[in-house]
């Protein structure tokens, strides 16, 4: 099951840094999340190449996001660990995310981040583990 568009935005909203990095989820279901980030000159280093630490972020959040489709009831989640591995330099191309569980089980949960920019080139990929927190 996907949520509606309406909730997707509503879903960023809840995460100002998210929304400063203008970041857009796509889709959203259980089994994947999919996400896109605008090219934008604020999230650059030298030379309008995108920041290593804006992918990171990006990646970060959708795979969150793809741990929180998989939460039980009333549970919340927070990174444990993440892994991040670059590949190619981005410049004028937004970047385009697609996370999926690698393992949901009781205490954690893993996703795998897949960046590509605009010509389908993976830009990054990034493995998180995902701490399951008990409601309180």
């Amino acid at each position: 099951m996907s949520l509606p568009t309406d909730n997707l935005a509503q879903l960023v909203a809840t995460m100002p840094f998210a929304t400063k990095l203008g970041i857009a989820i796509t889709e959203a279901s259980p089994a994947e999340v999919r996400a896109k980030l605008a090219w934008d000159d604020q999230n650059c280093t030298l030379g309008g190449i995108l920041h290593g630490g804006a992918l990171m972020g990006f990646a970060d959040t959708v795979g969150a996001v793809c741990a929180f489709l998989n939460l039980p009831e009333g549970a919340s989640t927070a990174t444990l660990e993440s892994k991040t591995n670059l590949f190619r330099a981005v410049k004028n191309s937004a970047v385009l995310a697609v996370s999926k569980p690698l393992h949901v089980g009781k205490t954690t949960i893993v996703t795998q981040t897949d960046l590509f920019d605009e010509q389908e080139r993976r830009v990054a990929q990034v493995t998180q583990t995902q701490a399951v927190l008990p409601p309180r």
